[in-house]
C-alpha cells in the first residue's frame, strides 16, 4: 500500500435522473436526489481516487460512512462529487467527501472509510462464510 498517499483525489460528475430520486429508490416519496444514490456517487469517487494506486489484485471495500445530506436537488441537476484521501493507516483509507450542485451549492459532506483488500482472498472468504 506504499503508493497510497494522502491527497489522492477524484472528481466525478453526474446528472440527476428519474431513477436517482428518493421516490424511485424507495427512500422517500419525493422526486429529488435520493440519499442512497448520493452516497453511491460519493463512494464511487473514493474508489476512483485510489484505483490506479492500489497494487494489482487489490481493491477497497467500504467499512464506514458519515454523511450529511444537506440540500435537495431536482431531476436534471448536475452534481459534482469529490473524494480526497485524507488519511492512510496500513490498509485503512479515510476520505473526506463532498458534493455540490451546478450552482455551487453544497449538497453533502462527510467521511467515508474503506479498507484495502486482496480481491481474491476477500471473495474466497465471502464464499466460504456463506456456504
Amino acid at each position: 500500500m506504499e503508493h497510497l498517499q494522502a491527497g489522492l483525489t477524484a472528481v466525478l460528475d453526474w446528472v440527476v435522473a428519474d431513477t436517482d430520486t428518493a421516490e424511485s429508490l424507495g427512500s422517500g416519496d419525493v422526486p429529488v436526489l435520493a440519499t442512497p444514490r448520493l452516497l453511491a456517487w460519493l463512494e464511487a469517487a473514493t474508489v476512483a481516487a485510489v484505483a490506479k494506486e492500489l497494487p494489482a489484485g487489490s481493491t477497497s471495500v467500504g467499512t464506514r460512512v458519515e454523511i450529511q445530506h444537506e440540500r435537495a436537488c431536482l431531476v436534471g441537476t448536475a452534481v459534482r462529487t469529490t473524494a480526497v484521501l485524507a488519511h492512510v493507516d496500513g490498509r485503512l483509507l479515510r476520505f473526506t467527501v463532498g458534493a455540490e450542485d451546478d450552482a455551487g451549492n453544497r449538497l453533502a459532506a462527510g467521511v467515508v472509510t474503506r479498507t484495502a483488500v486482496d480481491r481474491d482472498r476477500f471473495m474466497q472468504r465471502i464464499h466460504n462464510s456463506s456456504a
